[in-house]
């Protein structure tokens, strides 16, 4: 070795070759592996053995090649130091562009065995190849079994053996990195990237990350989609597998997973970080990934949508980013939405992949350490939230009464967001603090429109994480500065929602407090008003001891408050001397506005229910102000003083003390606490007996105050009031304003007497008798009211709200009707003989659902506790219901019948709104709703576990009642009632399964319904028809219905052309001359929603067939069969085609009617030319025939409905200037045109020209699309002529007749107005 190395050293080469020509190759190897070994000197050695060995001479190429081929397995080998390998591969490397390209292709056959044979476990002689192939494919031939190859040829078939060849898993990344070196054509490269993305899934997972990383510096090259596409296509497969084996993991007791769950999800975000900082460095692949997302969100999962969400953290990329997210979110929310809603659609696709369940999976893999997603989950969180939220009504006002249920898609997506939100607030700290600042902005700045989602979040916030919260308390404390400024709803909300941190946190309640008093004294009204309502909530929360507990008061709380509960019991004294403070500053706002005291008044009630210990001083409060109201002397009437309960400011009139809602507050309060001490203890003899005194005098005083009102309002006459007959009611003067504030009062007053007395009576008849005399007072100012207000110029106000609380009234409608109890007969007869009374408590019982179906809550108490609202809302159901079906309008007396037959109707209105209050507020509590209304004794009772069963008894009672109305004859028949039967049966059948046999015993009854049913009566016929339809796209597509009716309609209204006789022909009885336009209206309507479902088809095809032709490239379906997807939108258009073959030909009224039918053609033509489209798409690819069906399809149009479509415009337009025949009489015409009627014309003749339009553009399509698949499609359509000049024959000769020849122009009339107005053509006539 040392002779070898001191002779490269000296000058003579020719001795050193003859010395390395005297050793055998044996010894030469021996010499280069010990040296190598002992790692002196080797590369001294090897460079000398290649000095002495020339190139240019055969034994030195050999001498060469013996030395590459020993060294690289040697470096395999892993015997030798890092360093000595390195060192020799590099000499390798130097030397290797001199050997010949024989000994090149030996060296490289034998890289490829070794590899083959999964020998290059180390990878360190894998630098080596690249050299190998590049000088290769620099070589002019090379031979090549029998032949010859040229260098590069060489290199590709080499490339393709490696490629082909089976890999050792150990040695993937090292022939990846090596890859990146080899000089390649993008096929090679092609064939490369999809070997390497078929060994994921041999790989450890802790192998995957390197490997990514050297594909993403592979992809530089090209191959990027695939690339990207290929890891999330395998993180999609691991998720999925992983999902599958927690999901059945459980089941088969696996101990052992395959893939561990926090592995996987640690791996999947070093993947994510490495594709991050690669799309950094190369926007080109950025642009790829973002790409293959917009077309289609099916692509999406949850790693994908964490690395969207990485990615949006560039800034360049960010706003693409959300867009894309927030675009794929709602058009899935749409698609759901859609697909729910047609039993067409569901048959026709399989299930639906939710992007929302994605983002939610995102949210919890986030969990692993994903801190580079949870910054982008909050921006997507409050991007939904802010652009999906509820939006501003007309001039500012929020429209949603409270939050009712998520329907639609971007009430959807607007909820979304705050889940995701909500599981970042309790998942990851760092973005705690973020997520609250800004939910805690949004309420401050947000003042112009409704903020509902953001107090809904941040309740959930504080219910789910309430010590959490404490830490950031400062954030809250600063909003609550803002508490006098935003709009009364905010502040109820927020308030409501920080309530349980106040019991724990007394910083907090202090700065609450503080902030309150100062909005006490504020100059905005609103402020006042947050003022009382914050001090109201805080009176209800703080117990003080002695309170009874709250279960009594059946107040749900959340199990946070219970445990916060715990700390606060050692506070109930001071509690005590708090809530009375609080009690004192609220007295000072019994001098305020009237908005400020009634707030007070509403509030009172639940503040004692909630704190029974703060009754004393409640009481004397009221106590007192109704004292300053209240005539002391007997014998003075009216008990009341009218006067200080009003102020007046210039010519204004102003209500100052809503007297009645003042008497109301202290009846129930007073009627709560006697109830409550009866029911606590019935012999009271264990308490202090001075405060029992004192309670019992106030309660004394009350009681008497209150009977003596009562004995003087039934004496006192409507003039006491100086309200009588003559007296003025109109809105305008201020007399006329007074008189309505003191009629409004005393209604009050007299209703809020009526419910104490009927509590008090405990069924005495003389008690009775009193209520009705209280009640004929009532009654008769109300008339007075109603009849002056009727008359005036300015319409009728509404009857004001009715005093009387919803438990009182479901009560009285309990007595009124169901009560048979012996004793009560005699006491009820006189209630029930009034018909006035027993309707006005029937209508006020409407208004009251009517409000909390419009509100969610009803005033009075109770009013906002959703539970026992909805138990008043069960026991009125049955009530209603009991008395609507025992007690049929016909058997009422012939005498009363207009009145009480309304009665009934009022019965069955209410029960409309109950059961869409509850299907709207209460949509879980349907079946419990129901299985609570009494069923009429004559029936087998159903059992009650079956809630489809249930509801089918009610709508088969519903239907009994509408059929009893059908078979009477036409004057019997009350469009009303049967209206109202429709639409209760309309909401309960929305509660049937479509899939259940009642669901097809409804919708059969509906269309015999339908056919059998002559009434003329639109208003029944279109509510009866909706029905029809609504049933119908949950049992099949509608296509076949509507043609049905579209003949019936032709039939009825006749042809357009009147000579033509239209065959008589009725599918459906319903449909007759009076219905068939409304029948029409509808008909278009539903013709819309059939082309908007096959658009969706269209486009869902057309976004499926560019995703196939980028992935595969070739189709795999034959000519003979045809996607089941096109088969269905050309077989669902034919049908539509044929039905508006006979809309078009049906002499239409003028109009609505008219214009709808233009609008549904022109969009016809459209989505007929969207398939022409897609099938000139598909031809491109395909190059396959076109089926049959759409030839069909084509030529129907053709056929039955461009000629049609061209006579209809003529006979729409004649009608439309049809109406004078000499010139004098158009002339009038003209002048009396108003300008209603002129933009009436404006909109129809737009119809127009968009339907020739369209026309047009399909017919353009055909032609391209004849071209593409060799068929002339064109042999069906004749050219229109609308478009032309028509030559009025008749009209020319009598203008030549009359006139000079300088007028014949005139009588050129062409048939497009619109086109004719606008200057296309320069020579149009007048």
């Amino acid at each position: 070795m040392d002779k070898i190395v001191t002779l490269s050293d000296g000058d003579s080469t020719a001795e050193l070759q003859k010395y390395l020509s005297s050793l055998t190759n044996d010894k030469l190897i021996t010499v280069i592996t010990n040296g190598a070994l002992k790692g002196k000197q080797v590369g001294a050695l090897i460079k000398g053995i290649f000095k002495g060995s020339p190139s240019n001479s055969t034994e030195g190429s050999n001498r060469r090649l013996l030395v590459y081929q020993h060294c690289i397995p040697l470096c395999e080998s892993g015997d030798l130091q890092t360093e000595v390998a390195a060192d020799i591969i590099g000499l390798l490397m130097l030397e290797t562009h001199s050997l010949p390209g024989p000994s090149l292709a030996k060296l490289a056959s034998l890289f490829v065995e070794a590899i083959k044979l999964g020998k290059m476990g180390s990878g360190k002689s894998l630098e080596l190849f690249p050299t190998v192939l590049t000088a290769l494919s620099a070589c002019e031939t090379l031979s090549y079994g029998k032949g010859e190859l040229s260098g590069e040829e060489y290199k590709k078939q080499l490339i393709n053996s490696l490629c082909s060849s089976r890999w050792d898993p150990k040695c993937v990344i090292h022939l990846t990195t090596m890859f990146r070196d080899v000089p390649m054509s993008s096929e090679e490269l092609q064939f490369l990237v999809e070997k390497v993305l078929r060994m994921f899934t041999k790989l450890d997972l802790q192998e995957i990350p390197p490997l990514v990383y050297q594909l993403l510096l592979l992809s530089a090259k090209g191959c990027k989609k695939q690339v990207l596409d290929g890891i999330i296509c395998y993180f999609k497969e691991q998720d999925v597998r992983q999902e599958e084996e927690q999901k059945h993991g459980e089941s088969l007791d696996l101990e052992v997973q395959s893939i561990p769950q926090d592995q996987l999800r640690h791996v999947e975000g070093t993947v994510i970080l490495h594709i991050v900082f690669a799309i950094r460095l190369d926007h080109e692949l950025g642009r790829e990934f973002l790409k293959s997302f917009k077309t289609c969100y099916g692509d999406l999962c949850p790693f994908s949508v964490a690395l969207l969400l990485s990615v949006a953290r560039i800034q360049r990329y960010e706003e693409q980013v959300f867009d894309l997210l927030k675009g794929a979110i709602i058009k899935s929310f749409k698609d759901e939405h859609l697909q729910q809603g047609s039993k067409f659609l569901q048959d026709l696709l399989p299930g639906h992949c939710s992007v929302a369940q994605m983002i939610l999976d995102t949210v919890k893999n986030s969990v692993f350490g994903w801190d580079h997603v949870t910054q982008g989950l909050v921006q997507l969180g409050f991007s939904l939230m802010d652009a999906f939220g509820p939006k501003p009504g007309p001039f500012g006002k929020t429209t949603e009464g409270s939050s009712t249920i998520a329907r639609t898609p971007t009430q959807l997506a607007c909820k979304l967001g705050g889940q995701v939100l909500l599981q970042g607030f309790k998942m990851h700290e760092p973005i705690r603090g973020e997520i609250l600042e800004q939910v805690l902005n949004r309420l401050v700045t947000k003042t112009a429109s409704p903020v509902n989602h953001y107090l809904d979040l941040f309740s959930d916030i504080v219910i789910s994480a309430p010590m959490i919260l404490l830490e950031s308390s400062s954030k809250v404390t600063e909003t609550f500065d803002h508490l006098s400024y935003l709009p009364l709803a905010t502040v109820q909300g927020l308030l409501k929602a920080v309530q349980p941190l106040l019991k724990v946190s007394m910083s907090l309640k202090d700065a609450l407090i503080l902030v309150l008093r100062k909005a006490m004294f504020s100059s905005q009204l609103d402020g006042r008003k947050s003022a009382v309502t914050g001090f109201l909530l805080l009176l209800k929360n703080f117990k003080v001891l002695g309170s009874l507990a709250s279960s009594q008061c059946s107040q749900a709380m959340s199990s946070s408050q219970i445990q916060v509960d715990v700390h606060s019991r050692y506070n109930s004294a001071a509690n005590e001397a708090f809530c009375l403070e609080i009690l004192s500053s609220l007295r000072r706002c019994l001098g305020q506005q009237a908005d400020v005291r009634l707030m007070l008044y509403e509030g009172f009630y639940d503040v004692l229910r909630r704190n029974s210990q703060l009754a004393s001083s409640i009481m004397q409060t009221l106590f007192s102000q109704l004292k300053r109201y209240y005539e002391p002397e007997q014998d003075l009437l009216p008990p009341v003083k009218l006067e200080p309960c009003i102020t007046a400011l210039g010519d204004q009139v102003y209500l100052q003390e809503p007297l009645a809602h003042l008497v109301s507050c202290t009846v129930h309060c007073l009627l709560w606490l006697q109830n409550m001490r009866r029911t606590a203890n019935p012999s009271a003899a264990d308490s202090d007996d001075d405060e029992e005194e004192e309670e019992e005098g106030y309660e004394s005083e009350l009681q008497t105050i209150l009977e003596s009102m009562t004995r003087r309002m039934i004496k006192s006459e409507l003039e006491d009031f100086e309200l009588d007959k003559s007296a003025e009611f109109s809105m305008g003067s201020s007399v006329g304003l007074k008189n309505n504030i003191y009629a409004v009062l005393v209604m009050g007053v007299y209703e809020i007497l009526m419910e104490y007395n009927f509590i008090k009576a405990n069924y005495s008849k003389s008690r009775f008798e009193e209520l009705m005399e209280l009640f004929n007072r009532y009654h008769k100012l109300s008339e007075i009211l109603k009849e002056k207000s009727g008359k005036g110029r300015v319409p009728s106000h509404k009857t004001p709200r009715s005093l009387l609380s919803l438990g009182f009234i479901t009560t009285l409608l309990t007595v009124l009707f169901r009560d048979s109890t012996q004793s009560r007969e005699e006491a009820l007869s006189v209630l029930r003989s009034s018909g006035e009374f027993v309707r006005y408590a029937v209508n006020v019982a409407v208004q009251k659902i009517q409000h909390l179906e419009e509100t969610g809550h009803t005033d009075g108490p109770d009013g906002q506790n959703t539970d026992r609202t909805f138990r008043f809302l069960c026991d009125m159901t049955s009530v209603l219901m009991w008395r609507y079906t025992n007690i049929p309008s016909v058997v009422e007396d012939a005498g009363k019948k207009e009145k009480r037959s309304s009665l009934s109707l009022l019965c069955l209105e209410g029960l409309l709104r109950i059961f869409t209050t509850c299907q709207q507020r209460y949509p879980d509590r349907m079946a419990q709703l129901l299985s609570t209304m009494d069923i009429s004794e004559d029936n087998s009772e159903p059992d009650d576990g079956n809630v489809t069963e249930m509801n089918f008894f009610y709508i088969r009672q519903f239907q009994r009642a509408l059929f009893t109305q059908l078979s009477g004859g036409e004057e019997e028949f009350n469009s009303k009632e049967a209206q109202l039967l429709v639409s209760i049966l309309s909401v309960l059948s929305q509660q049937l399964k479509p899939s259940s046999q009642q669901f097809v015993q409804m919708i059969t009854w509906t269309v015999k319904i339908c056919k059998e049913t002559s009434f003329e009566d639109s208003a029944f016929s279109k509510g009866l028809l909706s029905l029809l339809f609504n049933l119908h796209v949950f049992y099949k597509s509608p296509v076949s219905l509507l043609l049905e009716l579209c003949q019936d309609i032709h039939s009825q209204l006749g042809d357009i052309d009147q000579d033509v006789e239209v065959e008589k022909q009725s599918h459906f009885a319903i449909v007759n001359m009076k219905t068939a336009t409304t029948a029409a209206l509808l008909v278009l309507s539903q013709v819309d929603r059939v082309l908007d479902e096959v658009d969706w088809l269209i486009a869902r095809k057309k976004s499926q067939t560019a995703s196939d032709k980028s992935s595969s490239g070739e189709a795999t379906q034959t000519a003979g069969q045809q996607d089941p997807i096109e088969k269905a939108v050309t077989l669902q258009l034919g049908t539509l085609l044929t039905a508006l073959n006979e809309l078009v030909q049906t002499a239409l009224l003028p109009g609505t009617c008219t214009i709808t039918l233009l609008r549904e053609l022109s969009r016809t033509y459209t989505i007929l030319t969207t398939l022409v489209k897609y099938y000139i798409q598909v031809c491109a690819s395909r190059h396959g025939a076109l089926p049959a069906r759409l030839e069909k399809l084509v030529k129907l149009s053709g056929s039955h409905l461009t000629p049609q479509c061209y006579s209809f415009i003529t006979y729409a337009q004649s009608g439309e200037s049809s109406g004078g025949g000499a010139d004098e009489k158009k002339k009038k015409k003209r002048n009396e045109v108003t300008t209603a009627a002129s933009a009436k014309l404006l909109r129809e003749t737009t119809a127009i020209p968009n339907v020739i339009f369209s026309i047009e553009q399909y017919e353009k399509y055909l032609i391209t699309l004849s071209k593409k698949s060799k068929v002339n499609l064109m042999q069906y359509m004749k050219l229109s002529t609308s478009r032309d000049f028509r030559i009025n024959a008749a009209t020319l000769d009598a203008a030549l007749q009359g006139q000079d020849d300088s007028q014949e122009v005139s009588a050129i009339s062409y048939s497009n107005k619109q086109l004719q107005r606008s200057a296309l053509f320069p020579y149009t006539a007048d």
